[in-house]
């Protein structure tokens, strides 16, 4: 599909420019703003951070000069500057009210401070791109259904992995080509250098001397192989792994295996054999189904970090057969094929989602999201009472592993969204191997990501939704 044309069947696109404020001025927005300068139809008109010093470096990093950049320190001021045809740098989302602003980007990775400017967005009839995941994956559901409310577009954003694998489903399904496993490899590529003998993954490495064996050769059984790499000190499946995998569930309808994911150490060949059925000598349970993997290769191999792929049935053996000549990775029975996109382009993708949100009326995610399953976690060791629950690196809580599980309205004996346990202290004692529960920590009502989610578990019932879906829901529990 030529995405160009579909654009030019919109009588107004041709001479429509869409505004769009960034909030969050990380390395995402820098590069979204980069682009966003460059596609037609769409310019940045206006930057938020709490801290604007970080806005201005992030429009200057993405090509805006001095003279076209201002620092706005109330709604009026910002105004004032959009009038003048400058881009406003705003420390507060709350200024963003009243502005001449089409598309509200939010970037800021805080899942509070996520849901509050979504929700302003959305009731300022905005449309909304969301970028952080923390907050999508607990109250994705309910703002795709507030904006439909307001007559405005929610959607993840191109240039992260859940929107691109959206749109990777959606054209496997339009083709009719039914869907096995879909899903990403890990952020970072396990790559064995057989000179050096090591393994190298998370920029550290490990000796590997004798690592040709587990590696494998031509016509290796994948399977056989996995016990052995994963021997490999790496972490496999992060907590964004499973926060991304969660969000296309409640998009897309496929759904995890397993509550961790089965997040094989494979090469990109292996996909096909691995991700079917385990009775076809896969590891899957069943077909339909969201996984991850961590993409293994030699020095001199592709990159597959960061990517996404489909595996699918082929539309017949001979059709299989006849990819695999080609060099497409298919299952040796020529049955299953790998489709695949090896690369994201975080922001420098995001005008993608903007413009068809404005100017198409669409979400680059799913056509009905539903709160089909929740991050969550169980406790890896004892978790005390009085002690806080604090985010570090990747996002990972000291004492608590994620799972993906069916989604369940927040309740004193359901499992708490992952996110929100975050800076929370606990309440009282969680046993290693029990299921963080709403009761076992200090859940503050008074926030908006709580107030949202009530709202959902409300339109929703995500019990009752469960039940209807048990035929697609598997052994994540």
């Amino acid at each position: 599909m030529n995405i160009e044309n579909l654009f030019a069947l919109k009588p107004s696109a041709p001479d429509r420019m869409i505004s769009a404020a960034l909030v969050g001025a990380g390395e995402f927005g820098a590069s979204f703003i980069g682009q966003a300068r460059r596609a037609p139809h769409i310019e940045p008109r206006v930057v938020c951070d709490l801290d604007i010093g970080r806005a201005r470096k992030a429009a200057l990093a993405g090509g805006l000069t001095e003279g076209e950049i201002i620092a706005c320190h109330s709604a009026a001021e910002a105004k004032a500057a959009l009038e003048r045809g400058l881009v406003a740098l705003i420390g507060d989302a709350a200024h963003l009210e009243g502005l001449a602003v089409d598309v509200v980007v939010e970037a800021t990775g805080d899942p509070e401070g996520a849901a509050m400017t979504a929700l302003a967005a959305i009731e300022a009839g905005r449309h909304l791109v969301m970028v952080t995941k923390e907050a999508e994956c607990i109250i994705g559901p309910i703002l795709a259904h507030r904006a439909r409310q307001n007559g405005v577009v929610h959607t993840p954003v191109d240039g992260d992995q859940p929107s691109l694998l959206i749109g990777l489903i959606g054209w496997a399904r339009v083709l009719g080509l039914p869907i096995v496993a879909a899903g990403k490899s890990s952020e970072s590529d396990f790559v064995w250098d057989s000179e050096a003998g090591t393994v190298t993954a998370w920029e550290k490495a490990v000796p590997a001397a004798d690592f040709a064996g587990a590696f494998g050769k031509l016509g290796s059984d994948p399977l056989a192989l996995l016990d052995a790499r994963a021997r490999l000190p790496f972490p496999r499946a992060t907590v964004p792994d499973l926060c991304e995998m969660g969000i296309v569930a409640n998009h897309t309808g496929l759904m995890p295996d397993v509550a961790a994911m089965h997040a094989p150490i494979a090469r990109t060949t292996e996909l096909p054999s691995l991700f079917r059925p385990a009775a076809e000598g896969g590891l899957l349970s069943g077909t339909g189904r969201v996984d991850m993997f961590n993409c293994l290769r030699r020095p001199d191999e592709l990159s597959f970090a960061g990517g996404v792929f489909v595996i699918a049935e082929t539309p017949d053996i001979a059709t299989g057969k006849l990819f695999a000549g080609k060099g497409i990775p298919c299952s040796p029975d020529g049955r299953y094929v790998l489709l695949h996109n090896p690369v994201h382009l975080l922001g420098a993708e995001a005008p993608m989602s903007a413009l068809s949100a404005a100017l198409l009326g669409q979400s680059t995610g799913g056509a009905e999201v539903l709160p089909r399953v929740d991050l969550t976690a169980r406790a890896s060791r004892d978790l005390e009472p009085g002690e806080t629950l604090i985010m570090g690196y990747r996002h990972v809580i000291e004492g608590l592993e994620p799972q993906l599980t069916p989604a369940r309205p927040l309740g004193p004996s359901e499992p708490v969204p992952y996110y929100l346990t975050s800076g929370r202290p606990m309440v009282r004692k969680v046993a290693r191997g029990a299921v963080v529960t709403c009761a076992d920590i200090a859940l503050d009502e008074s926030t908006t990501l709580v107030r949202l989610r009530r709202e959902q578990d409300a339109l929703f019932n995500p019990g009752a939704l469960l039940t209807s879906l048990q035929h697609s829901v598997c052994s994540i529990q």
